[in-house]
């Protein structure tokens, strides 16, 4: 190599490095040392002035301000305020579903208390004396609807089918006081097996079940999805950073201080790469999140439907006295035919002497009947209006939340050639990546394993589906039950629990409460189903037999 050569490698080798280290003078660290201490870091070992970044692991390797001390601190600083960042995140849509929660379930408690008042007081002025010794009747039956709205393992059918049972036997003994000691358990249990052929109550006890049921459904699966859906958010957002995005995110965040760029915001698309390929598991609950919220809002919008939530929760009582009223003017004709199936009451006596003795008029109730006021109407359509506008508010939220990240400070407004692009200060080319896991294949910024879905993550989106499950069969007026049934769904059988949704490491059959046996008042469309219990199959005994003969002939 002759010596001009040598000049012009010389000249050319000096040319970068001033273009690098402003015209060749060495940049005073004042600035980074400010920020580093104001970070509350102590300010030992931090550089004067600038030096060579041969030593950086993360940051570009030109002239820095940075020790290897110094990024790895700002790079733990930048996962704390990042994972701080997504928390508190999650905790605004959390905040949001906890008042919409306790918003919703004081309304509906307003209701079932209210219900609960008005029954007490008309019963207590049509019967006196005689209703008070059968208040726990209703009492229990409003306390059951209580429990089952708050979660309960309660067949809600079989609550009200067990209610008219004791309502029966309670008006059946207030018929005839004299002789009520005279009824037997058997008498009552046989009287109790007529209901269907004989409707002592009328069509009440159907129409109230038809109607009750499906509302106390639907309001409790609502109330679920509100706590589930929050709970879920607050496991995703604890869901801690990966390797690779945190230096990602360093990068992005302090690696300019570094470069003595510190006032320089990064490139809106550079952030928006760097959030979507470490949010990218969390965008992959966007489907499942999407059809969670518009399956809520569906619900929300059948309470207001006819007959709206309050109508149905205040016909309780109308139904009870209509029933009342129908047993106590058709007593005589239901009683007669009750004695000629179930025989008679006592051992003495018939039941025609009986009822040809003379008897003191009973006290009656007077039908009642509801009519919504136009105040409780408004605010039915508020709690429904309400809960719908911050439900679809948070849709979205997933696949929104890198870009929120990245907005205000974060990132500058444009994308020109005056902001950071992880590597100086210039424009940033690569274009943005789709959402989700499977779109960060070519991410430019963060190295990610697409085929290494974050298994936590995973396990909220099957409770996702799950719940939005529960309300679809909500709306048709089923209350579905999740049974564990095949071995896991996540990979090693770690459980995931949610409120009254759990699973354990297995995922959910769908399919109707079968807990326990179903008394009906009135059930032709409700068949009771047969369970085999423990039964030897026939193929095993004649195993046994067989090895039992094959040990005698030794």
């Amino acid at each position: 190599m002759d010596l001009t050569a040598v000049a012009l490698l010389v000249s050319f080798i000096s040319v970068s490095l001033s273009a690098d280290n402003a015209g060749g003078k060495v940049r005073s660290c004042a600035d980074v040392r400010q920020f580093y201490s104001g970070k509350g870091f102590t300010l030992s070992g931090v550089p004067e002035s600038e030096i060579s970044g041969e030593h950086l692991h993360i940051c570009p390797k030109g002239y820095t301000c940075c020790t290897s001390a110094m990024e790895e601190t700002l790079s733990n600083l930048s996962r704390r305020e990042f994972e701080g960042l997504v928390r508190e995140a999650g905790r605004s849509i959390q905040a949001s579903l906890n008042a919409q929660y306790r918003t919703f379930d004081t309304y509906f408690l307003e209701l079932l208390n209210g219900s609960e008042r008005w029954l007490e007081e008309a019963f207590v002025a049509a019967l006196g004396d005689l209703y008070r010794p059968n208040a726990g009747v209703f009492r229990d039956l409003y306390a059951d609807l209580r429990r089952y709205y708050t979660g309960a393992s309660l067949n809600l059918e079989e609550v009200l089918d067990e209610f008219w049972m004791r309502l029966l036997e309670r008006l059946l003994k207030a018929s005839d006081p004299e002789t009520a000691s005279l009824l037997s358990d058997d008498f009552l249990e046989c009287a109790s097996k007529q209901t269907e052929t004989l409707r002592p109550f009328g069509d009440a006890p159907r129409e109230l079940k038809a109607k009750l049921v499906r509302a106390f459904i639907a309001a409790r699966a609502f109330v679920q999805g509100l706590n589930v859906a929050g709970e879920i958010v607050r496991k995703v957002s604890q869901v801690p950073l990966s390797l690779e995005c945190n230096r990602a995110i360093m990068k992005l965040v302090y690696c300019p201080h570094c470069r003595g760029l510190g006032s320089v915001k990064p490139c809106i698309n550079y952030c928006k790469n760097v959030m979507k390929g470490c949010l990218a598991n969390q965008a992959d609950l966007d489907t499942e999140w999407q059809n969670l919220i518009e399956t809520m809002l569906q619900v929300a919008s059948s309470f207001g439907a006819e007959p709206s939530m309050d109508t149905v929760i205040y016909s309780i009582p109308v139904r009870i006295s209509e029933a009342v009223l129908t047993m106590q003017e058709n007593m005589e004709i239901y009683t007669s035919k009750v004695f000629k199936a179930c025989g008679d009451r006592g051992e003495e006596g018939t039941p025609s002497s009986i009822s040809e003795e003379p008897k003191k008029k009973a006290s009656t109730v007077t039908a009642l009947e509801y009519k919504p006021s136009p105040k409780s109407a408004a605010r039915l359509e508020v709690q429904v209006t309400d809960v719908s506008s911050k439900l679809k508010e948070m849709q979205f939220y997933w696949i929104q939340l890198p870009s929120a990240l990245c907005s205000g400070k974060t990132a500058s407004s444009t994308n020109g050639d005056k902001c950071w692009n992880g590597i100086t200060k210039a424009s940033y080319l690569p274009e943005v990546m789709g959402d989700g896991l499977a779109n960060q294949i070519n991410n430019p910024e963060v190295e990610i394993d697409i085929t290494k879905p974050e298994r936590t993550i995973r396990q909220q989106i099957m409770l996702l589906k799950i719940m939005s499950n529960r309300l679809k069969n909500a709306l048709d007026g089923n209350d579905v039950d999740f049974q564990d049934t095949s071995d896991d769904f996540s990979g090693s059988g770690s459980g995931v629990c949610a409120d009254h949704l759990c699973v354990r490491g297995r995922p959910p059959v769908f399919g109707p409460k079968m807990d326990r046996p179903k008394l009906y008042t009135y059930g032709p469309e409700n068949k009771r189903v047969k369970g085999s219990g423990n039964q030897i199959q026939p193929s095993v005994i004649l195993l046994v037999l067989l090895l039992a003969t094959l040990l005698l002939r030794r």
